[in-house]
């Protein structure tokens, strides 16, 4: 669907298209569309990649696109090329000028797309932006969110370098930034972009509001973020690379590559604690 067509159905729609990477993830995708489906104002399209998922994660997807015919769109690759490939091919295909990412195993709150995008048309420099997620246990009910106060505050380069800011399912940014995510770069490819972008002069924001929601833990669970060490080695490379193109001098890499890596520690700790927990429990 079109910004026209959006625009002919009223306020219903925000000219926004989602974009979900897909790897086996039948159990949970549904979950995914229905909260982009609940949305207050809903995005012009949504577009699903199958990373060549191998199982029946394809049927569940021709399905949920039988279901909402000409919102939802497939892309299916007969080769895997892990969620930075998958996540451009979404983004290059996208017919809107703002881009929303979700993961297929987590969802949003209903006003998440009309607080985000009205933030983002207020305020014309963004080019990016991004909010909190939290955490829900399996079965747990959406908790009250108050969303009538949801300020912007723009991160600064080095502030980004300390913090990622930015979990992926929160972030909606232009359509027609000169970015992409790296290809073949399997861990830490989300922040690598996020770091591309603000050190080449492009304003990003943080939006007050939890309005994302993981169903597991950032890290040390299954998926892509169960691999600490890669996901730091990733992390690390960035930083490499900010450094190799001359955004940042040897002392900053130093300097940012050592509060990583002591992060990393302390990411370790949390899981050895949460492993020991569950065991005792």
């Amino acid at each position: 669907m079109s910004i026209q067509s959006a625009q002919l159905i009223g306020n219903n729609y925000v000219p926004v298209t989602v974009v979900v990477p897909c790897f086996r993830c039948k159990g949970t995708i549904q979950r995914a569309v229905k909260s982009v489906w609940q949305q207050t104002r809903r995005p012009s399209e949504v577009i699903m990649i199958d990373d060549a998922s191998g199982d029946d994660t394809s049927t569940v997807l021709h399905s949920l696109s039988q279901k909402h015919p000409n919102w939802i769109k497939i892309i299916t690759f007969e080769e895997n090329r892990g969620c930075a490939g998958a996540r451009n091919a979404g983004w290059n295909a996208a017919t809107e000028p703002y881009i929303a990412f979700l993961d297929a195993d987590d969802s949003w709150h209903p006003e998440k797309l009309a607080v985000q995008y009205d933030i983002m048309c207020m305020n014309p420099d963004m080019a990016l932006s991004g909010h909190p997620f939290q955490v829900l246990p399996a079965g747990a009910s959406l908790p009250a969110v108050d969303l009538s106060n949801c300020v912007s505050k723009r991160i600064g380069a080095m502030s980004l370098c300390f913090r990622n800011r930015f979990s992926t399912p929160t972030v909606m940014l232009k359509s027609n930034l000169p970015f992409r995510f790296k290809e073949g770069k399997r861990f830490s490819e989300d922040y690598h972009l996020w770091l591309q972008i603000v050190f080449s002069g492009f304003p990003a924001y943080s939006i007050k509001g939890r309005m994302t929601y993981l169903h597991k833990a950032p890290y040390g669970e299954s998926g892509l973020s169960a691999n600490l060490w890669a996901m730091e080695k990733g992390e690390l490379d960035s930083f490499l690379n900010l450094y190799q193109t001359k955004k940042i001098p040897l002392l900053t890499l130093c300097l940012v590559g050592g509060f990583s890596l002591a992060k990393f520690a302390l990411r370790l700790l949390r899981v050895f604690i949460r492993g020991v927990s569950l065991k005792l429990a």
